[in-house]
Formats: C-alpha cells, sequence, structure tokens
C-alpha cells in the first residue's frame, strides 16, 4: 500500500512543480505542461516522473534545453512524504481514515509548494497558504466533532489555535521589531498553518529543528563563502522539514531527547 501511495505522490509532485512556475506566471494550471525554453508541448511520455528526466538524459527532446534537477527531486520527495502520510493515518479497513489521509495530503501538497516556492523565489504564495490555513481549520474542527476528551489540549481544535497564534506572535515579533531583517512576514502567516497542522506541543519540536536546522545550513554556507553573516536564507523551508518531522517522527525525537537525561 506504501508503494501506491509513493507512486501516487510522484505523480502530484510532478504536477506541484506546474502549480510553483505557473503561480510564478499567473498560467492557469489546465494547459498542457511545456518546456520554458521552445514553448513545445511536452509529450504524455516525456512526463513521466522521474523516468522520463532519466530516459531524456537531462534534456528537452525538441530544443536540448537542460532539465532542472528541481523536477525529478520534488517528484521524489512528495512521494516519500504521502507514504509515510499514508504510514501514520491510512487503515484500508477504516474509511474514516481515508478522509484524513487525504486531507493530510492535500495540507503536505501545499506545504510542498510553499517550499519549492520559496526556495526558488524567496516568496510564499498567499494563493496556497490561505485556502491551507481554512481547510486546516475545518478539518480540526472536524477532528474534535463528537469526540469525548479528558484534556483540553486533546481538542485539535483547540491545540492548534493555541499553537498557531503563539508561534505567529513570536514571528510577528521578530519580523516586526528587525523590519523583516531577521525574518520576513510571511513566515509569521506560515506559522499559522503549521501550528494548526501540528497542535501543542509539536508545534514546538517543529520550530526548534527549524532553526536548528537553519543555524546549521547556514554556517556551512558561511564556511564554504557561498553566504555572509548579512546574507538572507529563505526559511520557510527550514520551517517545513521541521514540521513534517515533528509530524512524523515526534515521539522518537522527544524520547532520545529526555534520555539523554
Amino acid at each position: 500500500m506504501l508503494i501506491i501511495f509513493f507512486l501516487f505522490g510522484l505523480i502530484i509532485g510532478s504536477f506541484l512543480n506546474v502549480v510553483v512556475y505557473r503561480i510564478r506566471t499567473a498560467e492557469t494550471i489546465m494547459g498542457r505542461s511545456h518546456c520554458r525554453q521552445c514553448k513545445k508541448t511536452i509529450r504524455w511520455y516525456d512526463n513521466i516522473p522521474v523516468l522520463s528526466f532519466v530516459l531524456l538524459k537531462f534534456k528537452c527532446r525538441d530544443c536540448g534545453e537542460k532539465i532542472s534537477w528541481q523536477y525529478p527531486l520534488v517528484e521524489l520527495l512528495t512521494g516519500v512524504v504521502f507514504a509515510l502520510l499514508a504510514n501514520q493515518y491510512f487503515i484500508l479497513e477504516n474509511p474514516v481514515t481515508w478522509l484524513i489521509t487525504g486531507v493530510m495530503i492535500a495540507l503536505a501538497s501545499a506545504l510542498l509548494v510553499i517550499f519549492i516556492y520559496d526556495i526558488l523565489y524567496m516568496e510564499i504564495p498567499n494563493l496556497v497558504l490561505w485556502p491551507a490555513i481554512i481547510l486546516a481549520l475545518i478539518f480540526n474542527l472536524y477532528l474534535d466533532f463528537g469526540q469525548i476528551f479528558s484534556t483540553v489540549w486533546e481538542r485539535m481544535s483547540v491545540s492548534g489555535v493555541m499553537a498557531s497564534g503563539g508561534a505567529f506572535l513570536f514571528f510577528f515579533s521578530l519580523s516586526y521589531f528587525s523590519k523583516e531583517k531577521w525574518m520576513g512576514m510571511g513566515d509569521a502567516y506560515l506559522v499559522i498553518l503549521l501550528g494548526l497542522i501540528l497542535g501543542w506541543p509539536k508545534i514546538l519540536l517543529g520550530l526548534f529543528l527549524a532553526f536548528a536546522i537553519g543555524a546549521i545550513y547556514g554556517i556551512i554556507l558561511i564556511g564554504m563563502k557561498k553566504k555572509d553573516m548579512k546574507s538572507q536564507l529563505p526559511f520557510a523551508p527550514f520551517l517545513i522539514v521541521g514540521t513534517f518531522f515533528a509530524l512524523f517522527y515526534y515521539a522518537p525525537i522527544v524520547g532520545w531527547y529526555l534520555g539523554l537525561f
């Protein structure tokens, strides 16, 4: 079953690459894919995720323009994320988990689009972010409907709002008082979505990992003399990576950390 979700992720990953490009160019996402250089329509057999990239030897069949490694990497990443989501949420015999898995796939797809877009353009697309926030809010209310909880923090509608509110205030402060030199305002809006997805206290681990991974990456770039202390880096990718780790591996990571003491 995980293989099916992985293959499905490859297909959706190919679509997400198109979404990223066409949001930037304000094109409709319904048209056929085409080469950016020669504008020729890509044949269906040249549009098979990962495989076509290899068979074409990383070049357009018509004009010979090199195909970016972004395309197969995003396809593979999406496949892995979808397989992890299926492993965590999907149970074939339980139809309720089908809906839960489907919504999580939609939210993960939005995060992946933001991840790529911010890397390429240093910007978070509101066209993707705000519909995802609305979906996450509705989904949390659905998860709580008719359920009995021992504590209020088990309610995702409460936990998610508290996590997103706290994270937003922290990032808003960083952005406002630094005049967006330390953190962009787009990141403050992004953590609203991340808080709704993770809830409390998982958001703490997600943010901690984001800052830790971002710091390590920045130090490496400075050491390689590709960046300096004044250089800006897109932070949304680190936030999203931290979110995925907290979503899939919260218990093992926290257990390992507490085991150190």
